[in-house]
């Protein structure tokens, strides 16, 4: 027996390091492109609605106090920080309202963690557009790997948010392909972000959730920068003895990481928000609609609700009675309530004390029982309603499945884009990001776009 190639994954985070260190832009299908540059749209979007959040105030005063050179800005507040801190104050902005994008592969928040520190990055550096598409693609595809090396344990079982674990790998991975680090020194940024990774799934509800994107987007920038520089680490961080796998899942699977994805590539498994709560109630409030809609129900029809789920959910937003707006976007019995009353889950005032304390939606929410369920989805919801006259009804939907349409996915995503983003910069500036982000690949600098996001 070879007492150094018989352990397991050997040599896996310096593969991983040298894939994405080899990616270039030519080697990305042009729908890749179209998915990778519907993840920028979004994720602006996201953070110019989630600028002025309280948690968001709160990071942007203490990141001024602490000064430093400004070259990287701030969305929203036209103001300029040292990258790092405009990493923890974009992407925590990005993620205070949950309505920035999933990857299940994670599983959780793959934009949030890499483009905050990708984009102050590349406004530092005067990086193109295809530069930062390339290394955004690299570090996406890294972290998706990395998250299927631990999954199922690390979120389900031991309570770890991923998108503040695995994305710190994703942010590491981008950064340090943007400033040309070759796969000795990627490995090693890899390593340096892998020793700060941290985030728990109990910090849901709170403003410590946002805060885990922007600590990742901050870890692999710094890692990536701080490699560069000659910082040494480990370069085997996922697979060493007490190394990130075997401290942080009690699952180690390392051939997963080097297998083809479905459908070729990672991304192309990326899952829009187009409610403003968590995914895992997503499905809740669609097969509520869809008993609503068919069935034109009222509150006042509705006896009894029993709602199927993966028991997973249990663990990630069952707030029975929620009291705050981001309480209430952890809660499924709310969101199933405000689906089979008809109230607009993609709007960000929905998400409040008023609405949580609403009196219609509380009597039908204390009536929404939930059937936990292994061996389903944790993205599928069925429910079934027991009318009044003793009728029963059902509906069931799974948000887990990624949109067959990139074109017509690129149209919702433009909506949603300008409902978010026109209340704040108006109808031209909102028109013009749109444009300039549709032609990211052809920037030959993105502080254009920057500019554009400063508000």
């Amino acid at each position: 027996m070879n007492a150094i190639t018989d352990i397991p994954g050997q040599g896996l985070t310096r593969k991983l390091a040298e894939q994405a260190c080899a990616l270039r832009l030519e080697d990305i299908p042009e729908d890749i492109r179209a998915w990778a540059r519907q993840c920028v749209l979004d994720y602006v979007a996201c953070t110019l609605a989630g600028a002025k959040e309280e948690l968001t105030e709160i990071l942007l005063a203490e990141m001024q106090e602490q000064g430093g050179k400004g070259s990287a800005t701030i969305m929203g507040h036209g103001v300029k920080l040292p990258p790092a801190a405009a990493a923890i104050v974009n992407g925590s902005a990005a993620h205070a309202l949950d309505y920035d994008d999933v990857n299940l592969a994670m599983p959780g928040h793959p934009t949030v963690a890499i483009l905050p520190a990708l984009l102050a990055l590349a406004e530092e550096r005067g990086a193109t557009g295809a530069e930062v598409l390339t290394a955004f693609v690299a570090g996406y595809e890294l972290q998706c790997r990395i998250g299927q090396v631990m999954a199922p344990g690390h979120y389900d079982v031991l309570g770890f948010h991923a998108t503040a674990t695995v994305g710190s790998f994703g942010s590491a991975a981008a950064c340090a392909h943007l400033m040309g680090l070759d796969p000795e020194k990627t490995a090693i940024a890899l390593g340096i972000a892998g020793t700060q990774a941290a985030g728990l799934k109990s910090m849901f509800g709170t403003m410590c959730k946002p805060l885990h994107a922007g600590k990742a987007s901050y870890h692999g920038l710094m890692a990536a920068k701080l490699a560069a520089r000659g910082f040494t680490s480990r370069a085997d961080v996922v697979e060493c003895a007490q190394g990130f796998a075997k401290t942080h899942s009690p699952d180690f699977n390392p051939e997963k990481a080097l297998e083809t994805p479905p459908q070729g590539w990672y991304i192309r498994n990326n899952l829009f928000k187009y409610h403003a709560a968590c995914y895992m109630v997503h499905s809740s409030i669609e097969a509520a609609r869809k008993l609503r809609d068919t069935h034109g129900l009222t509150p006042d029809r509705i006896g009894s609700i029993r709602v199927q789920l993966e028991e997973a959910c249990d663990r990630i937003c069952n707030i029975p009675a929620p009291k705050t707006g981001l309480e209430a976007k952890f809660s499924l019995r709310l969101a199933t309530a405000m689906g089979l009353a008809g109230v607009d889950t993609s709007r960000l005032s929905t998400y409040s004390e008023e609405v949580a304390a609403d009196p219609t939606l509380v009597a039908i929410r204390d009536r929404v029982e939930l059937d936990f369920r292994t061996g389903i989805p944790n993205t599928f919801a069925e429910i079934e309603l027991t009318l009044n006259d003793g009728s029963k009804v059902t509906a069931r939907h799974d948000a887990g499945i990624p949109a067959a349409d990139t074109a017509d996915q690129g149209r919702r995503l433009e909506e949603k884009f300008a409902s978010l983003v026109e209340p704040i910069l108006g109808g031209n500036s909102a028109n013009a990001l749109i444009a300039e982000i549709g032609k990211l690949e052809a920037q030959p600098d993105v502080r254009g776009i920057m500019a554009l996001c400063a508000g």
